[in-house]
């Protein structure tokens, strides 16, 4: 799981200044947590209490309410009566890889990565998002290797994950949408030669970067890319203590 957060913090600062180049500092004075890692860990404290998701997500994000959530999400955080909004924004994918570290069994990762989705990103392509982001962790977990994923993905979800990230680039833009960044995440991660490679080519798409390195990265630590000591140091120097507990208290399964 700390591939995921550290994709997120290596790719925030290029959330709105988009590069088109692996030739950047994985680390900067900008580089900080944002909201896909406060929601993962949410997720992930989840799993560890038997929570209840709109109830932690919603106790997370108000101890964290400037780590960039978006508009939508940020009403649902602080209104009254929070009900899912048919949203298939890409936060749905963002925070699901504890679900995919976490969980043995494939129906039940399915299963509990919806059941995450759905508090707010009901909206078909937003389970389907998180779905295939938790399945890929999951098979990586258990074996499989990147073609294997790329095909389980592409039958089960209807991906094109036949690109190449060259293919990708040139016309990629910012969006939110779970169905113009999570095929293009996994791109990154099953194309990838180590976890590093994998988020800088996340970053190098010139789009919402933190989370499709988030994605990615999640995915790419799965399939074996260890996240390097220097870089997991820090990772764990940049999450304040309640954060990095949960991190550090995470590596188990359910």
């Amino acid at each position: 799981m700390i591939g995921a957060i550290g994709g997120d913090i290596i790719g925030s600062p290029y959330e709105f200044n988009p590069i088109k180049t692996t030739d950047f500092p994985l680390f900067s004075s900008e580089s900080k947590f944002t909201d896909d890692t406060v929601l993962t860990l949410a997720t992930a404290f989840t799993l560890m209490t038997d929570g209840d998701y709109s109830e932690n997500y919603r106790i997370f994000g108000r101890l964290y309410p400037l780590a960039g959530y978006g508009l939508r999400f940020k009403e649902w955080l602080t209104g009254d009566d929070p009900r899912p909004y048919n949203s298939w924004g890409n936060g749905s994918a963002m925070r699901v890889s504890p679900v995919g570290f976490g969980l043995n069994d494939e129906k039940d990762v399915l299963q509990e990565a919806e059941r995450s989705a759905m508090v707010t990103h009901d909206h078909p392509e937003g389970v389907k998002g998180a779905q295939a982001t938790a399945l890929a962790i999951f098979l990586a977990r258990k074996g499989a290797d990147a073609e294997t994923i790329r095909k389980e993905l592409t039958g089960r979800f209807a991906y094109d994950l036949d690109r190449t990230v060259a293919e990708i680039r040139p016309d990629y833009s910012f969006t939110e949408s779970c169905q113009e960044t999570v095929p293009q995440a996994l791109v990154c991660a099953l194309e990838a030669d180590d976890w590093e490679d994998a988020v800088r080519l996340s970053v190098s798409l010139g789009g919402d970067a933190d989370t499709l390195a988030c994605i990615a990265g999640g995915v790419a630590e799965a399939l074996g890319g260890q996240v390097p000591e220097d870089a997991a140091r820090r990772i764990k120097e940049i999450l304040p203590e309640d954060l990095l507990e949960i991190l550090e208290d995470f590596p188990i399964t359910f």
